[in-house]
C-alpha cells in the first residue's frame, strides 16, 4: 500500500520537468555568487586599495620582509618583541589557544612568562601590559600596545646605542590611533618600528 502525499506527483515526466528549472536556477546562481560576483569584488578591491588587497606585504631594501597584518617571532635584544603566539605566527594555522581563564595549562604558560617579563624589566607583575601576556584571538596579530613598547624602551635603546627619548620619540611616531577615532586601541606594529629602527639606528 502507498501513501501519495497532496502535492507531490509520482509521473516521471512531471518530476523531470520540475527538475530542469530547479537545476538550471542553481547553475544561475552559481555563476552569479561565485563567479561574477566574486571577480567583480576582487578587482574592484584591488584597483581602489592594492596594497591591502595584496596582503599589505612589506619590501626593504628590494626584498619582501613580511606582511603589515601578520605578526613576526622577534627575539633579539635591539628588536622590540610582540605578543605570545597560539599559532606560532604562522598565518596559514591562525587562532586563538581556546584555553578557558581556569585552564591550568593557560595558567602555567602566563605564569610563567609573567616572572620571565618581570625579571627582565624589574617590574611588578601587576605592570606588565596584558598583551604580552596573552595571545591574540587570531595568533597572529601584529600590534603591541603603546604601553608594551614602552616597557622595552630601556632594553632596545640599550642594545642600539641609542637614547631612550630617540627611542620613545620613534615609538610615538609609530603609535596608530583609533581608527576614525572610535574603533580599536591605540597600538604599535612590530614589524614596522623595528624596520624603522634598522634604518635610522642600526646595530652598532
Amino acid at each position: 500500500m502507498s501513501i501519495i502525499q497532496p502535492g507531490f506527483s509520482q509521473n516521471p515526466a512531471e518530476s523531470s520537468a520540475n527538475l530542469r528549472p530547479a537545476l538550471g536556477l542553481a547553475l544561475v546562481m552559481l555563476a552569479i555568487c561565485g563567479g561574477i560576483y566574486s571577480a567583480t569584488v576582487t578587482g574592484i578591491s584591488g584597483a581602489l586599495f592594492p596594497q591591502q588587497a595584496n596582503g599589505s606585504l612589506i619590501s626593504h631594501n628590494g626584498k619582501l620582509v613580511g606582511s603589515a597584518l601578520v605578526a613576526q617571532p622577534f627575539s633579539a635584544e635591539h628588536y622590540f618583541h610582540g605578543r605570545p603566539s597560539s599559532a606560532d605566527n604562522d598565518p596559514m594555522s591562525t587562532g586563538g589557544s581556546n584555553l578557558a581563564p581556569s585552564n591550568p595549562e593557560l595558567r602555567q604558560r602566563v605564569a610563567q612568562t609573567s616572572a620571565e617579563l618581570t625579571a627582565r624589566y624589574q617590574v611588578a607583575a601587576t605592570e606588565l601590559p596584558v598583551d604580552l601576556l596573552a595571545s591574540s584571538g587570531s595568533g597572529v596579530d601584529p600590534h603591541i600596545s603603546p604601553a608594551a613598547a614602552m616597557l622595552q624602551l630601556q632594553r632596545v635603546a640599550a642594545a642600539r646605542g641609542i637614547s631612550p627619548a630617540q627611542l620613545e620619540q620613534l615609538v610615538q611616531q609609530h603609535t596608530e590611533l583609533a581608527q576614525w577615532g572610535l574603533f580599536g586601541q591605540p597600538r604599535v606594529n612590530v614589524l614596522l618600528l623595528n624596520l624603522t629602527l634598522d634604518a635610522q639606528h642600526p646595530l652598532p
